[in-house]
């Protein structure tokens, strides 16, 4: 009997990611299995029988790939994010900072209401900041940020303008969802984009403006890209521009 080949390293890298595609495969598609239950029949309809079914697999995987429900549902709003994140069309070199602002307010929103039962599952738990994919969607957001920042469009602090632009657009698709359709206005989501719009940007640059704190607001956005200072005069300098730009 002629001996059996030896594994090289190649075959193990090999073996091992084709375990990992025989794990992802089921995993994927009992993720969206339990997606689309979750649109079509609400959150109660997401059981580990209906989604075992609906994937054609026996509810024993589930417990195998998720540990329970709650996880099933983590790996859910999950998809979601990374759902939400595929969609962002995002222009690193808008004209318009403003409209570039607003577009991306907007965006978020319509997906909220183009899938309320899963935004709804997205957050309704603080742990889901987690999230890589949520993750990865506020650095999109705080790139917008910073290039107000520099802009010299910004009116508050960088980590605060996100928070107000994030809640502002979670608490439209809440409270719109939360509303009978007979009562849904327009007006509401109109009224709050422009809300936020005001309270984080000024219609005109800042650095036009009499008064150091926009000036600072901008040099300070561009400070981390600057090479010319070392890091502990980049370090006193950001100090001294947080002071600035807190004033007024």
């Amino acid at each position: 009997m002629p001996p059996r080949p030896r594994a090289t390293n190649g075959d193990t890298a090999l073996t091992s990611d084709t375990t990992a595609k025989g794990v992802e495969q089921p995993r994927q598609r009992v993720v969206e299995a339990a997606a689309d239950l979750l649109e079509r029949e609400g959150r109660d309809a997401v059981t580990t029988r209906a989604v075992a079914v609906a994937a054609g697999v026996q509810p024993p995987a589930i417990y195998r790939l998720f540990g329970d429900k709650d996880g099933l549902l983590d790996a859910v709003a999950e998809y979601g994010f990374a759902t939400f994140l595929a969609s962002k069309d995002v222009d690193p070199d808008p004209q318009d900072l403003i409209e570039d602002l607003r577009a991306g307010w907007d965006l978020a929103v319509e997906f909220g209401l183009a899938n309320p039962a899963l935004y709804t599952l997205m957050y309704s738990e603080p742990t889901r900041a987690e999230s890589p994919a949520f993750q990865a969607g506020m650095d999109i957001l705080m790139g917008r940020v910073r290039r107000l920042a520099v802009g010299g469009r910004l009116r508050v602090d960088e980590e605060l303008a996100a928070m107000i632009i994030h809640a502002t657009a979670r608490g439209a698709v809440l409270t719109w969802l939360s509303l009978p359709e007979d009562r849904r206005n327009p007006a509401l989501l109109t009224t709050m984009r422009e809300s936020m719009v005001c309270a984080v940007t000024n219609e005109e640059p800042a650095v036009q403006d009499e008064g150091p704190a926009g000036a600072a607001r901008a040099l300070r956005a561009a400070l981390p890209d600057q090479t010319t200072l070392s890091s502990g005069e980049q370090h006193l300098l950001g100090e001294w521009l947080n002071r600035l730009a807190s004033d007024g």
